[in-house]
């Protein structure tokens, strides 16, 4: 698991097209996101991979897999991690956001078409969530409601 430190990007875009495999566009986001962070984490150990100076506050500690879905489809990152302390690039990935806002959502729809709150809370619990209570499910369905009601208020009707 190991990622591509430097990148010649037409080189690597003729090389791409010229084996005609998988998806150039995701071959090369891929390799971007990779060299960005590569070079967060190089910034972050005041020294390049692999390079030998004094300079250097810490060291790679290999790589971690991290799925990033984007418009081109998933994409498999090898994001870098630190010998001490840790790294995760916000800029590029939402730590368990994704989730959170669907879980969010379900519950908040499903109290808003009529589904009571005992029912959200066996529903959560059958998720293996502690659960959820009844005045998490109202706050949870007004911020849908206000956001959906500032929706149709932005809409202008000819």
């Amino acid at each position: 698991m190991t990622a591509n430190h430097k990148i010649d990007g037409m080189d690597e875009l003729i090389k791409l097209l010229q084996e005609g495999s998988g998806d150039p566009l995701r071959e090369l986001l891929q390799r971007f996101a990779e060299l960005l962070m590569s070079a967060e984490a190089s910034a972050l150990c005041n020294a390049e991979y692999g390079q030998r100076d004094e300079q250097r506050t810490n060291q790679r500690n290999g790589y971690r897999r991290r799925r990033w879905d984007t418009r081109a489809g998933s994409i498999d990152l090898a994001v870098p991690k630190l010998r001490r302390g840790s790294y995760f690039p916000d800029w590029l990935l939402e730590p368990r956001r994704r989730s959170e806002k669907a879980l969010w959502t379900a519950i908040a729809t499903s109290y808003v078409l009529g589904v009571s709150t005992r029912r959200v809370d066996k529903l959560v619990k059958s998720l293996g969530l502690d659960g959820v209570s009844k005045s998490q499910v109202s706050r949870m369905a007004g911020e849908r409601v206000g956001r959906t009601s500032a929706l149709w208020a932005s809409i202008e009707l000819t």
